[in-house]
C-alpha cells in the first residue's frame, strides 16, 4: 500500500527529514514520480485515486512475499478509505460489539471504530487502536472530513514505513522498496504502537496506544 499526503495537508515531520547533504543518486522524488513508481512495480493489479484535499492512496493484491499471510484489504463507506495489511485477534468479537454483520472485514471494522470515535464523540483516538488486538497496519483518509489516521500494532509484526517526498509530502508505505526509492534518506521505520492522525490541516496527534498521556513528538 502507498499513502501520499501534500506538505499544506500533513504537514511535513520535520524528524524524517535527513540533516546530511542530498545525494543525487537518492533524491527525494515527486508525488507524481512516486505514484507512477508504484505502478511500474505492479503493473498488472494496482489502483490508485487521487482527491482534491491533497491526498493520493494505491494498493495492490500481490505486494506482501509468499511467506507473508497477514490479510490485505481496501475498503471504503461513505467516503472513508482504509488500507489494511494484517489480521485482528479478535475480530468477531469487535463485531457484536459494533452490531456489525458477521461478513466484516478488518478493515471495514477499522473504519466504523473510526466513524464511533468521529461521531460518537467524546470518543478518544487512542481508544480506536486500544480496542484492536493483533498484528496490523492500517492507513485511513476521511476524504469529507480532511482526516488521516495511521496506525501500527505494538508488536510491530507487520512492516510500516514513512518518509518525506521531494515537495515535502509525507509518504507512506508497508514496502521498504518504495519508500527507499520515493523518499531518498528522509524515511524511517514507523513506531510499533504510534499512531498518527491530521485532522483537516492540523496534526491532532501522533501518540504511543502504550502511554496515552506522552505525544510521540512528530509535528
Amino acid at each position: 500500500m502507498l499513502a501520499i499526503f501534500q506538505k499544506a495537508f500533513a504537514h511535513p515531520l520535520e524528524e524524517l527529514r535527513s540533516p546530511t547533504a542530498v545525494d543525487e543518486s537518492r533524491a527525494p522524488k515527486r508525488p507524481e514520480e512516486i505514484m507512477k513508481g508504484f505502478h511500474s512495480l505492479h503493473p498488472d493489479n494496482s489502483f490508485s485515486a487521487n482527491f482534491g484535499g491533497g491526498a493520493a492512496l494505491a494498493s495492490c493484491s500481490d505486494a506482501r512475499p509468499a511467506s507473508f499471510h497477514h490479510r490485505r484489504l481496501f475498503c471504503s463507506f461513505d467516503e472513508i478509505y482504509c488500507m489494511y495489511v494484517g489480521v485482528l485477534d479478535n475480530l468477531s468479537s469487535l463485531i457484536r460489539d459494533y452490531g456489525l454483520c458477521k461478513s466484516t472485514n478488518d478493515a471495514q471494522l477499522v473504519i466504523e471504530a473510526y466513524r464511533t470515535f468521529r461521531d460518537r464523540g467524546p470518543y478518544p483516538a487512542d481508544q480506536v487502536v486500544k480496542d484492536l488486538a493483533g498484528t496490523f497496519a492500517f492507513v485511513l483518509y476521511d476524504n469529507k472530513a480532511g482526516t488521516i489516521f495511521a496506525a501500527l500494532s505494538s508488536d510491530g509484526g507487520v512492516p510500516l514505513f514513512w518518509g518525506l517526498a521531494a515537495d515535502g509530502s509525507v509518504v507512506i508505505s508497508d514496502e521498504v522498496l518504495v519508500i527507499k526509492g520515493s523518499c531518498g534518506k528522509s524515511y524511517a521505520p514507523f513506531p510499533p504502537g504510534c499512531m498518527f492522525i491530521v485532522k483537516g490541516v492540523e496534526e491532532l496527534r501522533a501518540s504511543n496506544e502504550q502511554d496515552k498521556g506522552d505525544a510521540a513528538g512528530r509535528q
